[in-house]
């Protein structure tokens, strides 16, 4: 089965292409729909979403002169560009060879790969920063133990989107979600209170049983399927004793910038803590920060690393290898342009959140109850994960209508947004919605040009389907069993 969406899926004309034709279709789809009349209400704040005519001179004109815009304002391509800064002079100066030389002289190759996918998953504290640092570095990583540097590359990011609601750890993404379940439940209890650790237990007992699941498709699916990779192959010479003085003079600067870091967020009036909550998760400029942090992890160590290992020798050199590395990223830029205005043009139609709320109606009119409910919902919610990215954008939408339907059933608001939350990962891996799934496609090319979306979305496949079985079997015991799902986060409404 994966081998033929491979084969058909490679057929498809070039991503550039397939983007340009998808946002013709849009349009048109558009066109119709606003014909027809299609529309929907929004139960959050009961106003009608009508289908945008985009082929109309409104239209047109919004279309030309937001072009510019859509393309300046993508969220993926500054993020990337502005990591690649410190990544791209990381990679230059040898740092991130030397550092996998340092790590796979002492590391058995068995723990590479599970140890990937642990960072991987844990990667959603970071924003959406991980997608762009971890698969180009599992690449190297996989490579280096002998497997195809695609296996890295798509295992990595399966890990960070397919496992996206899974963690250890409550972050920012938790306090998003919880506000608009709040929101939803006041419409049935006006003095419900969210609490963003509501499903903390669920999720970090999932993290768990991911992480496994990851490994075994990794070991059994991916690379068998891949094959040997018949580029050229970086070897694992000895470190010399620059390189290793660069290490030292990295890890050192590295840990000076922590240190930094720590007195600049640990205090309760610190300066990267939100001013007015002293929260460092919501709304703090340590999140909003965090891909400058993030590039400054990378550029600072390897600055150092290039001085003592004498591999930069002047500022000139620093300037030409940050250079060259973002000179690399001109087919991602074109990529990203014409997205861009994909995205855009479905947000502008409002087909999204039509298609959100209809397929919400129809769930509700089919009559199902119990946890044959709670897995249809996570159906419908991976389904429209499909075409509308956005975890809150989503959640806005149908939390007023799936939150107070079920409280109305007995269940508690946090059981409906982790019934939510699983259907909104586990597909994130195959759907070209997400913004991310075009630098992957860039980070594939560089080892071999011939890669489609088909190959990407093959082997990306056996992620979603097994984290998806397995995700669905951990709530269907959870239910059963009547556990917590996390601090005052019962299954069922108090009686």
């Amino acid at each position: 089965m994966l081998n033929i969406i491979e084969k058909y899926g490679n057929r498809l004309p070039d991503p550039v292409t397939l983007f340009v034709v998808l946002s013709i279709a849009i349009l048109i789809a558009s066109a119709i729909a606003a014909a027809a009349g299609l529309s929907a209400v929004n139960p959050s704040t009961n106003e009608t979403i009508q289908a945008v005519n985009l082929l109309s001179s409104e239209g047109l004109v919004k279309i030309l002169t937001g072009m510019v815009t859509n393309f300046a304002q993508f969220p993926p391509l500054g993020l990337v560009l502005v990591v690649m800064i410190g990544v791209g002079l990381a990679e230059a100066t040898g740092l991130i060879q030397a550092l996998m030389r340092r790590a796979l002289a002492s590391t058995p190759p068995r723990y590479v790969i599970p140890t990937v996918i642990f960072i991987g998953m844990l990667g959603n504290m970071a924003g959406d920063a991980a997608f762009v640092v971890l698969p180009p570095i599992a690449a190297l990583l996989l490579m280096g133990i002998g497997f195809n540097p695609l296996a890295g590359l798509i295992m990595a990011y399966a890990s960070i989107a397919g496992g996206f609601a899974a963690n250890l750890i409550v972050n920012m993404l938790d306090v998003l979600v919880a506000g608009f379940t709040e929101v939803g439940a006041q419409v049935m209890d006006p003095s419900y209170k969210a609490n963003p650790a509501m499903n903390w237990y669920f999720l970090a007992a999932s993290f768990v049983v991911l992480v496994i699941v990851a490994t075994v498709v990794t070991n059994k699916i991916t690379i068998p399927r891949l094959g040997k990779y018949e580029g050229d192959v970086q070897k694992m010479d000895p470190l010399t004793d620059d390189e290793k003085k660069g290490l030292r003079w990295a890890g050192w600067s590295a840990l000076v910038y922590i240190a930094i870091l720590l007195v600049l967020a640990l205090p309760s009036d610190a300066i990267l803590r939100n001013p007015e909550t002293g929260s460092l998760v919501s709304g703090s400029p340590l999140m909003n920060g965090l891909v400058p942090i993030i590039m400054f992890l990378f550029l600072i160590p390897a600055l150092f690393y290039g001085m003592g290992a004498k591999t930069v020798r002047s500022d000139k050199d620093v300037a030409k290898m940050i250079g060259d590395a973002l000179a690399t990223m001109g087919p991602y830029i074109l990529l990203a342009f014409v997205a861009a205005q994909m995205i855009a043009y479905f947000n502008w139609s409002n087909l999204g959140p039509i298609i959100a709320i209809k397929g919400a109606e129809f769930l509700q009119s089919i009559g199902l109850t119990g946890i044959g409910l709670v897995v249809g919902f996570v159906i419908i919610a991976a389904l429209i994960n499909l075409l509308v990215a956005s975890s809150s954008a989503k959640w806005a939408i149908l939390a007023p209508v799936f939150v107070p339907m079920f409280m109305v059933l007995g269940y508690d608001p946090a059981f409906t947004q982790i019934a939510y939350r699983i259907g909104d990962s586990i597909t994130n891996p195959i759907t070209p919605m997400l913004p991310y799934f075009a630098i992957l496609l860039s980070f594939a090319k560089m080892y071999n040009p011939r890669v489609g979306m088909g190959t990407l979305m093959a082997s990306l496949l056996p992620y979603t389907i097994f984290f998806a079985l397995a995700w669905i079997a951990i709530l269907v015991v959870w239910f059963f069993l009547g556990w917590p799902l996390g601090p005052n986060g019962p299954i069922f409404l108090p009686s």
